[in-house]
């Protein structure tokens, strides 16, 4: 095992090298320079549309751009906001979390230009319902079907394998074992039993779910991360200091923590992070074009707040938590790490290492409901409607089985096919370049 290990791990260092990570963010300037940095001007009036119903949201589309954001939110609201910002840190240091916030920053501008072209180019299959995303775009802007096949495989390889089953299936069981006892086995069953009855009946009821769950979860977890925040105020502004001070400087191997060097922070905070948030990924875009919306521009406004809630927001609780309470510096590794760090810094250790254990869960669980949706349209894509039942069975046993594969290789096989779904993403949103500005220009009669 340890030799799979070190072989996929220098698949994974060569796809997440400085190109993949220059691609990235480097797209993300350029859009963020183009569109008159739009993440912070118009972020007010994402946020209004995220929260007001109007006209718009009588136009085509499956569900509501609130239901959209929720089922992209609970893809990316997930083990990557509580064991990815852990390992990020435990990797790369404290300075980890300021280049997540980089790569979230810049990724905005990356996740409004996802959000906008979703619905510019989405259409509907003969089941009636919307089928739109990077695979479109990339086929019906770019003129490019080999590219738009080839990020449908890829996508439906991180549904497999990557973010939407292993990574969460192994948090969730983990973390019902260690804190009540429940045997992995058990749990695994019933966790595949409930996606079994969520998912079969399609996205409506995949965005019912997520819709409830996700804005809940999410209120009491940046509640509790507050509370531990406020309870140790007084080491804030060390904690900022360090986490910056370390974002451009190595730090020393402490405790059990084995030392970092810009580079290696520079490479875990970028990665988690995309890994987090999904920005430039390609993926939150397939469920922003099942909302109910007359405007692709007011769309991608929308799906860009599902960035800032992400990281901006939720993995700096996590991460400023796990830096003012020096948890990478202990043994522990992963949810472990996050939920000795909310026992640590919160005021009644038992509370803090509840709400880690039910976000988890939660967080982990939606999740998979998500990405079951995203592997579904790449599937859709490809096969045609006939595609979509064998799809969702194989989604469902990998859901059983992906209990059983250690840790270590998860995480690295995530990583690998994550980056190689961005990639033709990335190469389509770089050639709509013009097509976003333009939409942009038109919706906001300015001129960039």
């Amino acid at each position: 095992m340890e030799n799979v290990i070190q072989i996929f791990s220098k698949i994974d260092s060569f796809i997440w090298g400085p190109p993949l990570l220059v691609l990235l963010v480097g797209t993300g300037i350029y859009l963020t320079l183009k569109l008159g940095i739009l993440q912070i001007f118009k972020l007010p009036l994402a946020l209004k549309y995220l929260f007001k119903k109007d006209e718009d949201n009588n136009g085509d589309g499956d569900v509501s751009s609130f239901a959209a954001l929720c089922t992209a939110l609970a893809a990316t609201i997930g083990t990557g906001n509580i064991v990815g910002v852990a390992t990020a840190i435990k990797a790369g240091g404290p300075g980890a979390l300021f280049w997540m916030w980089i790569a979230a920053f810049f990724g905005m501008a990356t996740k409004y230009a996802e959000g906008l072209l979703a619905v510019k180019y989405r259409e509907v299959d003969e089941n009636g319902q919307m089928s739109g995303g990077p695979m479109y775009y990339i086929e019906k802007g770019l003129g490019n079907k080999f590219l738009a096949k080839l990020f449908a495989v890829f996508g439906i390889g991180v549904a497999f394998f990557g973010i939407g089953t292993f990574p969460q299936v192994n948090a969730i069981t983990s973390a019902l074992n260690a804190t009540f006892n429940i045997p992995i086995v058990v749990s695994a069953m019933a966790i595949t039993l409930l996606v079994a009855l969520v998912t079969l009946k399609g996205i409506k009821s995949i965005s019912r779910v997520c819709e409830f769950i996700v804005p809940f979860m999410a209120v009491l977890y940046i509640l509790g991360s507050i509370m531990i925040i406020v309870y140790n105020i007084k080491v804030i502004p060390q904690t900022i200091y360090l986490i910056i001070k370390s974002a451009f400087t190595p730090v020393a191997a402490a405790g059990g923590f084995l030392g970092a060097t810009v580079m290696k922070s520079i490479q875990s905070g970028i990665a988690r992070g995309v890994f987090s948030n999904e920005s430039g990924l390609g993926s939150a875009p397939i469920a922003a074009a099942a909302a109910r919306t007359k405007s692709c521009v007011r769309q991608g406004l929308v799906s860009m707040t599902g960035t800032f809630f992400d990281t901006i927001i939720i993995c700096s609780m996590t991460g400023v938590t796990l830096v003012l309470t020096e948890a990478y510096k202990s043994e522990y590794v992963g949810a472990q790490m996050t939920a000795f760090a909310f026992q640590k810094g919160f005021p009644i250790p038992k509370v803090g290492e509840f709400i880690i254990t039910i976000g988890l869960i939660f967080f982990a669980f939606t999740t998979i409901l998500g990405w079951n949706y995203y592997g579904e349209r790449c599937s859709e894509y490809l096969f045609g409607i006939k595609g979509i039942k064998p799809y969702r069975y194989i989604y469902i046993f990998l859901v059983l089985v992906g209990v059983f594969l250690k840790l270590d290789l998860i995480w690295i096989i995530a990583d690998i096919v994550n980056g190689l779904m961005a990639i033709p993403n990335l190469i389509a949103i770089i050639g709509l370049s013009n097509v976003i500005i333009l939409e942009t220009k038109k919706y906001f009669g300015v001129k960039f």
